[in-house]
């Protein structure tokens, strides 16, 4: 594995972009983070600040990640995206993150930790020392990334629960040193063009406006030949199994989410069948395929996995 990147210069000017983060390190400690408090609509950062040596007795020693605090983040725009997908995203899925991973393990039968390691391998080959991963929700891709290169890895979400969730499990696993979590939209990354080594991106393009700009937005921040992985459901092409999946997602799904994390998870249930089948509807895989290469983003490959319930697309960004 290659040795992990310092953080870059927009990560580290609190005005520019995160937190004042030491060199060494992606978070930043109490001592050198600024924070300040968010007023009006653009998006923040959420970072695991490291309470090292708050002890009057001045003991530095302590390595215990107790906090989560946030930073003021400035995007390329202040837009705000009241009545976007994003918005409606936001609201369904706010009660869901102290049992987000377990539920979403169990609604795919099983399959979603076998979906994101298929994404995740797709990247760790190229041995990124920057890694972005866009939709992160409480970090279990993020987590793996860690825990399968020695890339530092900045995590971005639209909802601010999910990273509060994802920080509190990064920091137990002693994993914050090298992970940055960030409140932002993938249609409008805060970072400068060619920053990363690589991206991942989950379950995000059926709730963007324009899944096209966004993947051309997701290809600006990564450096040319940095490979690009995403991870969303899909809905078979054989028609047996088709009908077995519409079946499973219109009845079993609310059913056994409401079973298990009540009426949140009931109305996620509801939602993703219904969801999925649309976004196909007008956006079936070859578009999407498609939209990857015009993005700038080349030898593109589409996945199908689960007889057809996962799909992993990755890719390269191209030199253009």
């Amino acid at each position: 594995m290659g040795a992990a990147a310092p953080l870059p210069g927009c990560l580290r000017t609190p005005e520019a972009c995160l937190v004042a983060a030491p060199a060494q390190g992606v978070l930043g400690r109490t001592a050198a983070v600024k924070v300040t408090t968010q007023h009006g609509p653009g998006p923040r950062a959420v970072a695991l600040v490291s309470d090292r040596g708050s002890d009057d007795d001045g003991d530095r020693s302590s390595s215990t990640y107790r906090e989560v605090r946030l930073v003021r983040v400035t995007a390329r725009s202040t837009r705000h995206y009241r009545d976007s997908p994003n918005a409606f995203a936001r609201e369904l899925f706010a009660p869901l993150p102290p049992r987000y991973d377990a539920l979403a393990t169990l609604l795919s039968f099983g399959q979603d930790p076998r979906w994101r390691a298929a994404m995740v391998e797709r990247v760790v080959a190229a041995r990124p020392a920057l890694i972005l991963d866009v939709a992160c929700g409480p970090g279990a891709v993020t987590r793996r990334l860690v825990r399968e290169t020695s890339a530092r890895v900045v995590g971005l979400d639209l909802s601010e629960p999910m990273l509060r969730q994802g920080a509190a499990v990064i920091a137990s696993a002693g994993l914050g040193e090298r992970v940055a979590l960030v409140v932002g939209r993938g249609e409008q990354l805060p970072f400068p063009d060619a920053t990363f080594d690589a991206l991942t991106f989950t379950y995000l393009l059926r709730y963007v406006e324009d899944p096209a700009a966004t993947l051309a937005e997701l290809a600006r921040v990564v450096k040319p030949g940095g490979p690009v992985a995403s991870l969303e459901f899909a809905v078979p092409e054989r028609l047996g199994w088709r009908l077995a999946w519409w079946a499973y997602t219109r009845a079993a799904l609310p059913t056994v989410g409401y079973v298990v994390g009540g009426r949140a998870w009931w109305n996620v249930g509801r939602f993703l069948g219904p969801s999925i089948s649309a976004h196909y509807r007008r956006y079936p895989v070859p578009w999407t395929v498609r939209a990857w290469h015009n993005a700038g983003i080349i030898d593109v490959e589409a996945r199908r996995m689960s007889l057809g319930g996962g799909l992993v697309i990755s890719g390269i960004r191209s030199d253009d």
